[in-house]
């Protein structure tokens, strides 16, 4: 029998713990029951060893010394199969025997399906190649699918029959005399639909304010749409910069407010503009980082690892619940949703290909979406994790001085919306959809501001802005960036600001 001090000298030490063990099945005692010959066919081969290297090591030093010394007999090592010893260590083979059929915390493991075994047997290079044919396979069906039942079902009912890529060509480029020239010399006017040209409509949007009348009749609808997307694309790469400017001196938390201010500067002052088409690259934004977190979370070469790679470093623990990283998403469909809203509850104007893509009138709450995330989020995260000192009741964590914070970011926010609406000149939809006079000229809009009614209109904006600040207090299981912007349109279209 091994003593307790043989015992604490032998495994006492972790560098020379498998020298000590071999020490310990050499005992006089022990070689007595083991044999040489069972010794040797229980060693396991260099593949197969795992977390019993260290035993093995241990057994192949005690099966030399053996060899050297000669002891060892058959019928003892049947007497000491039938009759272990106490204190003796456990066969290496029985604890690589365990470790393939049981997990570490004790639970025995899955078989693999006779489908996932035949892939065991792959090489490398076989096994890269099959990765890669899967991609292809992959992105093949993803572009069938768009432009055959997404391309048909858009063309039908969203497009009044129009080819989906013609009308987009047309949409964005139509105002470009070169391109409208080129179009007309091939003979695709019925494929690839053209505005109407400059100048045509002047009388017609004289009493839709200065903003729309210079979009129509001066610059073009189409030249605006580019307009906006190279704007959008600016502060893209402004704000990219920023961040990765501020990366090693800001924590993620901070990092990912700039992300809101982008929203903010992208959208606020270009949803009155042109709402439709603001709604539409929200969309179409939308499809392309859902599509492209399926990519990632399928781990599908080559997209996969620079998309991972790129997010990585602005994630916070809900996007680690699942596979799918949802705050890029979440802030998108905040921003987004009440624009969505706001135009499923308006009238629509336009005529032959642009039918249902003009909006008469404009209100308050499209942008509800745009200063709930981009300005209330970030200026409640930024004030209550700096000077958060006073708790809510409750739990979840919130401050005081967050959500103070989150009610003069929400004001301040839709007091410039609604000012930016009145010095534009659009007409603005009333609670019953009918649409008020606008001014002509900037005599009329400085009248028009004037003879606001400012205390109800800072009255029913601080109780929207309190209001939804005490959502986002309250609201602790959910996700905030999408429930609270929702609740702060229910709010301003309610009051009729």
């Amino acid at each position: 029998m091994l003593s307790p001090r043989k015992l604490k000298i032998d495994y006492g030490s972790e560098t020379e713990g498998s020298v000590r063990l071999s020490d310990a099945t050499t005992d006089e005692d022990d070689i007595k029951k083991v044999s040489s010959s069972r010794r040797k066919s229980k060693l396991p081969h260099g593949d197969e060893l795992g977390e019993g290297a260290s035993l093995a090591k241990a057994e192949t030093i005690s099966y030399a010394r053996e060899n050297e010394t000669g002891i060892g007999s058959t019928d003892d090592a049947h007497e000491s199969a039938l009759h272990s010893r106490r204190h003796s260590l456990p066969f290496v083979t029985k604890i690589l025997n365990k470790s393939k059929t049981y997990t570490p915390s004790g639970r025995r493991k899955r078989s693999a399906s006779s489908s996932v075994r035949s892939f065991f047997s792959l090489t490398q290079s076989q096994a890269a190649t099959r990765k890669w044919l899967y991609a292809a396979w992959l992105y093949l069906c993803i572009a069938t699918i768009i432009l055959g039942a997404v391309r048909t079902y858009v063309q039908y009912h969203a497009l009044d029959g129009q080819e989906p890529i013609g009308w987009a060509l047309g949409y964005l480029f139509g105002d470009i005399p070169w391109f409208r020239f080129q179009v007309v010399q091939a003979n695709l006017e019925r494929w690839i639909c053209l505005t109407p040209r400059l100048g045509d409509d002047d009388e017609q949007t004289c009493h839709l304010g200065w903003v729309q009348h210079l979009r129509v009749s001066s610059i073009g609808e189409a030249n605006t749409r580019l307009l906006l997307a190279a704007y959008w694309a600016a502060v893209i790469v402004v704000g990219l910069a920023v961040v990765f400017r501020l990366s090693p001196f800001y924590e993620v938390d901070t990092l990912r407010k700039v992300f809101h201010f982008m929203m903010v500067a992208m959208f606020l002052p270009s949803i009155y503009v042109d709402p439709t088409w603001c709604a539409l690259a929200l969309a179409l934004a939308l499809a392309i980082f859902l599509l492209l977190d399926l990519l990632r979370a399928s781990q599908l070469p080559p997209l996969s690892k620079p998309i991972t790679n790129f997010l990585h470093p602005y994630t916070d623990g809900r996007d680690h619940c699942g596979p799918v990283v949802i705050s890029h998403i979440f802030l998108l469909i905040g921003c987004a949703i009440p624009l969505w809203l706001s135009l499923a509850s308006l009238p629509r104007t336009g005529s032959s290909h642009m039918a249902g893509w003009e909006v008469p009138t404009r209100e308050l709450s499209m942008v509800a979406g745009v200063v709930c995330v981009g300005l209330g989020d970030a200026a409640a995260s930024l004030i209550g994790r700096r000077y958060g000192h006073h708790k809510w009741l409750w739990e979840g964590g919130k401050s005081f001085e967050g959500s103070l914070a989150f009610v003069v970011a929400v004001f301040f926010g839709l007091m410039a919306a609604n000012i930016w609406l009145k010095v534009g000149g659009w007409p603005i939809t009333s609670q019953t959809g009918d649409s008020r006079g606008t001014p002509r000229n900037f005599d009329s809009i400085r009248s028009g501001l004037l003879e606001w009614d400012w205390l109800r209109v800072v009255r029913d904006t601080g109780l929207c802005a309190g209001a939804a600040s005490l959502t986002e207090a309250v609201l602790t299981g959910g996700n905030d960036n999408v429930v609270v912007p929702i609740f702060l349109w229910t709010c301003v279209k309610g009051l009729g600001l």
